[in-house]
């Protein structure tokens, strides 16, 4: 089997993140970027495959600008065969269809058996990429899954996804298809010293850029903003006896609390 897995690349929740001068994406400098977590678990879900299947290979994707090519060498370490990135270098934000068109446009010529990817980006969160990618491909797709198994003759792949109110969906595809993991589908493996020595002299090969990619994108971000103050918040001081009063108080005032006094 021939299996793609999406890799993004976004900033770490723990840098400083702050709204750029332009008021349209966030300021870049100084920030430290990794893979997307939702991702890891699309990386561990391809190499349980590829190991069932003996011969089968994993290729991780990322598309990006330079420093993308970490984020695919990140899968490497992992344990994925081998990376590509897509040459991405527009800055700022970037819809979820120019993304899945130029995977696309690597993925056509490739052939791959099955594509899988994170459920959703933890930038953007839209969970668009992988079901756009699947319509550009033309084959079946799956979201949300929290579990995966390949058909013995790897014609097939069935799925347990989570729908809405809690309940589970089995369906079965017909390969080549696309799917997109859930966290704790499976827990992703740490990278072995091998895979890591072996990731470091990896060369990353870079597709040719596809400049028709922002033709098809039919959205624009306007402007990014952060989340106005919903209230005021107010410290109590005293001993634990005077702040129990003084809480009793305030759920009185605002009839939260019937019968305070």
């Amino acid at each position: 089997m021939k299996i793609l897995v999406c890799v993004k690349q976004v900033a770490d929740s723990e840098s400083v993140i702050e709204i750029g001068p332009s008021g349209e994406w966030i300021a870049e400098e100084g920030l430290v970027f990794r893979m997307n977590r939702f991702d890891e678990y699309a990386v561990e879900e391809s190499l349980v495959i590829r190991d069932a299947f003996p011969g089968s290979t994993v290729t991780a994707i990322s598309a990006g600008p330079k420093r993308a090519e970490i984020t695919a060498r990140r899968a490497i370490e992992m344990g994925a065969d081998r990376g590509v990135r897509v040459p991405l270098e527009t800055p700022g934000y970037v819809s979820p269809m120019a993304v899945a068109f130029l995977i696309a446009a690597h993925a056509r010529g490739e052939r791959y058996d099955l594509i899988l990817c994170g459920a959703m980006a933890e930038d953007d969160m839209q969970a668009q990429v992988g079901p756009l990618l699947a319509e550009m491909l033309d084959i079946p797709s799956a979201t949300s899954a929290i579990a995966a198994t390949v058909s013995g003759d790897a014609s097939a792949i069935r799925v347990e996804r989570e729908i809405e109110g809690g309940a589970r969906e089995l369906i079965d595809l017909s390969l080549p298809a696309l799917v997109a993991v859930q966290p704790g589908i499976n827990r992703p493996r740490y990278p072995s010293l091998s895979n890591v020595l072996r990731a470091k002299i990896h060369q990353i090969p870079t597709e040719e850029p596809v400049a028709a990619a922002h033709a098809q994108t039919p959205e624009r971000l306007v402007r990014l903003r952060l989340p106005e103050r919903s209230g005021a918040s107010e410290m109590l001081s005293g001993s634990p006896a005077e702040k129990a009063e003084k809480l009793l108080a305030i759920l009185s005032t605002k009839s939260l609390l019937q019968g305070a006094s």
